[in-house]
């Protein structure tokens, strides 16, 4: 019998839910039934897009909100607004994140502050106001969308590996203290995820660098993420909370890349 994801009549918030891994995320939770706000910082057109063809595909109940997920204020009143379209929040993903490249010992201060106020200060602030609404409502689901390098330094990006730590870590301490809550929190980590906004990046840089890389022979896509999402956001994964799942192709396990093997595999049976 197959299994399938039910989220109807649950309320979700996606940030930086307008492109990318967040988009699709949004597809994906519509699909099974949410009603989901979708957030966005520049991408007003897009996010507007996805709205209408989330409401006319899934039927579910879809809207864009703008919120700088770094400012206190303005993550207030996205919830505020998410309160007055959607009643309350079932299922919150903060997805919302940026990078810039700067070698480490000409980080600027004010670009590490940047990072680390949006991916680390926008994710617990968000999970603080839907961890309260969640609490008077009986409970929910929070996922993070970490990175490899949450646990992977990456050269230039000493800021941005930071962050992702610091949501792991975060991640726990909040599964841990709102357990007594009905509140589960969980991270995706991806690894290297093509989208629409790294695509050309990628091509530049070199598909086949990847695919040797990478041990399952390919770059990821965004629908190979969005589904463990809506799983975590559902009762099928009841049990789970404080778990880091990171979606690879087990590329953060191929440091060492010489193989000794004998060259047959019969050999190793």
């Amino acid at each position: 019998m197959k299994t399938t994801i039910d989220l109807t009549g649950k309320r979700a918030l996606v940030t930086g839910g307008a492109q990318g891994i967040g988009a699709e995320i949004c597809r994906e939770l519509a699909a099974c039934g949410a009603d989901v706000a979708i957030n966005y910082y520049s991408s007003a057109e897009k996010a507007e897009a996805l709205a209408s063809e989330l409401s006319g595909t899934c039927g579910v109940k879809a809207l864009a909100i703008h919120a700088d997920v770094s400012k206190s204020n303005a993550v207030k009143s996205m919830f505020e607004m998410l309160d007055d379209s959607f009643g309350g929040i079932d299922i919150l993903i903060n997805n919302a994140g940026i990078e810039n490249i700067h070698h480490i010992l000409q980080l600027p201060e004010d670009a590490w502050d940047h990072v680390i106020d949006t991916n680390l200060k926008g994710t617990l602030r968000c999970s603080q106001e839907a961890g309260k609404r969640m609490a008077r409502d009986g409970g929910g689901v929070i996922v993070n969308i970490t990175s490899i390098h949450d646990s992977v330094p990456r050269k230039g990006l000493a800021h941005y590996c930071t962050a992702k730590a610091g949501i792991t870590m975060l991640s726990k301490c909040m599964a841990l203290e709102l357990a007594d809550n009905n509140i589960r929190v969980n991270c995706i980590a991806p690894g290297a995820i093509e989208t629409e906004m790294n695509r050309e990046e990628i091509k530049a840089f070199g598909v086949e660098k990847f695919n040797q890389w990478i041990p399952q022979g390919r770059i990821g896509t965004v629908q190979d993420v969005a589904p463990s999402v809506a799983f975590l956001c559902s009762d099928l994964a009841a049990y789970i909370t404080g778990a880091d799942l990171y979606m690879d192709g087990a590329y953060r396990l191929a440091t060492i890349q010489y193989d000794p093997r004998p060259s047959s595999p019969q050999n190793h049976l």
